[in-house]
């Protein structure tokens, strides 16, 4: 045992020795861009593989006496094609004040006479070496390499399709914005922006994955976000070493506190009004280039139960609501398993007349109670996931036919009775309530539901007592993940059980944005005007 795991320590280590090498191998390996214009497009088109969506554009300009060789070199499909021709191409072949210029030029001025007099595009940097070029492509920015130059010129104009902004599906609202993010990570840093006109907002760029080198974006706020979540936020994604990252889920698993946790401890959402009010209270966002969802942490285990319309309508409904969704929460994770407990061990906590219905439609089961919940539970999961892969409109007649054909045909065939169908059914329609502990419930639901089947109601409230602890134990980036429930925190509880008007939700989370914690003035309860005094 002590050799196999001192040789997965030797593997373990021999392998972040390799990937530190490789590492510090890439840092030295710049090479400087070359004067001689054959040697630079050479390079380049080893490094790329002689890949036919890279494209080298070679022209010259200037007098006919002493013309400039230079060449464009750009990945096709990324750059906007029209911008090349009308703000590139045609200012340096056509503009005549270039041609005094030619006789007195030293090195390295071309490229800055062409950056500040004769294009006509907004960004655009100024780069030394040829991995900044290789970086540049691969981002969608055209480079011009002059000869005779040891510089080139990074121009920023991506062109690729992109999806329009629509409203996500998975958080549809009544009430509220209908925008929701995107694909493209500029778009998305915009709309945050929209929403949040202030300079502290600060968004910081990483480059994460080696080998797709994909672009993560960190936001905050500076003043209200903690320095030490912003840092540790940084560091973990800076530590992590994988070849892909392809989607905002990939950043979750690296990051999260609790890996094996059914609860997840980093939140996410398609809303920009939602990360935006998150960023608000003290959060850090991550957003990731590709991915429509935006993480968002710390993740505390009430969010779950929070939405957006919740505070765009008056606070009695919303808290009405709010009540609602604990109760499916609730439901969702005991309701098979405390039907299971009490049908099989405490018949007596059953109304006589509601035993004598529940056995009328138990006779004639081949199966004891337990086995029907859970397999009625493992059917509902089936169709779940069957409505979810297939395409819409076939998605949405699956699960129907399969809630009732199927429902109504075990009911009849004596397989499963009718009570449990019921119970069964309310559970799945209890699980949608609260689609930010979904994965947790599925887990937990089956664990409820052999407990209770096992040891009644004594196994339903071990298994109880056991998720309390667990979840007290977790920690969402150093904050308490049931806050502000465990450790109470008073001024909190404003924004949990029960949703509070918002001109009395004065303080952010204690946990979360106590380095800035008034939010508004203590005055802002609405008022009647005053009366004004007859004269």
């Amino acid at each position: 045992m002590f050799n196999y795991l001192a040789k997965k320590f030797n593997l373990v280590r021999l392998l972040r020795k390799q990937s530190t090498q490789n590492a510090n191998g890439k840092k030295q390996s710049g090479l400087k861009i070359s004067p001689h214009l054959k040697q630079n497009l050479e390079t380049l088109k080893k490094t790329f593989k002689e890949s036919n969506d890279f494209v080298i554009r070679e022209f010259s300009f200037g007098s006919k006496e002493e013309p400039i060789n230079v060449a464009l070199v750009y990945i096709e499909g990324l750059v906007a094609k029209t911008s090349i021709n009308d703000d590139i191409m045609k200012p340096l072949m056509y503009d005549s004040s270039f041609a005094g210029f030619i006789n007195t030029y030293q090195p390295n001025d071309i490229i800055a006479f062409i950056d500040e007099r004769l294009l006509s595009m907004a960004d655009s940097i100024k780069v030394s070496n040829l991995e900044e070029v290789v970086e540049g492509c691969l981002d969608g920015h055209t480079i011009l390499l002059v000869e005779g130059e040891t510089q080139a010129l990074s121009i920023s104009n991506q062109g690729w399709e992109r999806r329009s902004i629509s409203e996500p599906q998975g958080e549809v609202v009544v009430r509220g914005p209908r925008e929701g993010f995107t694909e493209t990570l500029r778009i998305n840093t915009s709309l945050l922006r929209r929403k949040i006109h202030n300079p502290d907002l600060v968004l910081e760029m990483l480059k994460v994955g080696q080998k797709t080198r994909t672009n993560v974006c960190i936001a905050y706020i500076a003043g209200i976000a903690d320095d030490g979540v912003v840092q540790e936020v940084k560091n973990r994604i800076e530590d992590i070493k994988t070849d892909a990252i392809l989607e905002s889920g990939y950043i979750e698993q690296f990051i999260e506190d609790a890996p094996f946790s059914p609860f997840a401890t980093i939140g996410n959402s398609e809303k920009p009004d939602v990360v935006a009010a998150k960023l608000l209270e003290g959060r850090v966002a991550i957003l990731v280039d590709g991915s429509p969802v935006v993480l968002t942490v710390p993740f505390l285990f009430i969010e779950g139960f929070q939405s957006a319309e919740d505070y765009y309508s008056r606070p009695y409904y919303s808290s009405l609501v709010r009540i609602l969704r604990y109760m499916g929460f609730l439901f969702s994770l005991y309701g098979p398993g405390f039907f299971v407990a009490v049908v099989a061990f405490h018949q007596e906590l059953i109304p006589d007349a509601l035993i004598i219905t529940i056995s009328s439609a138990m006779e004639g089961t081949p199966f004891p109670v337990a086995l029907e919940a859970i397999g009625m539970g493992i059917v509902f999961e089936i169709l779940r996931e069957a409505g979810v892969r297939l395409p819409k409109a076939v998605g949405q007649s699956v699960s129907i036919v399969g809630a009732l054909v199927l429902g109504d045909a075990v009911v009849s065939a004596g397989f499963v009775s009718s009570t449990m169908v019921i119970v069964v059914a309310f559970t799945a329609i209890a699980s949608f309530v609260v689609t930010s502990h979904s994965d947790a419930e599925s887990i937990i639901r089956f664990v409820m539901t052999l407990l209770g089947s096992a040891l009644g109601l004594f196994g339903i409230t071990i298994g109880t007592i056991g998720i309390l602890i667990h979840l007290s134990a977790l920690r969402s980036f150093g904050s308490p993940y049931l806050s502000p429930l465990a450790p109470i925190s008073w001024l909190d509880l404003k924004d949990t059980f029960l949703r509070f008007p918002l001109w009395a939700m004065i303080t952010r989370p204690k946990t979360i944005g106590w380095n800035n914690y008034q939010r508004e003035s203590l005055d802002l309860i609405p008022k009647p005007p005053q009366k004004k005094k007859d004269k």
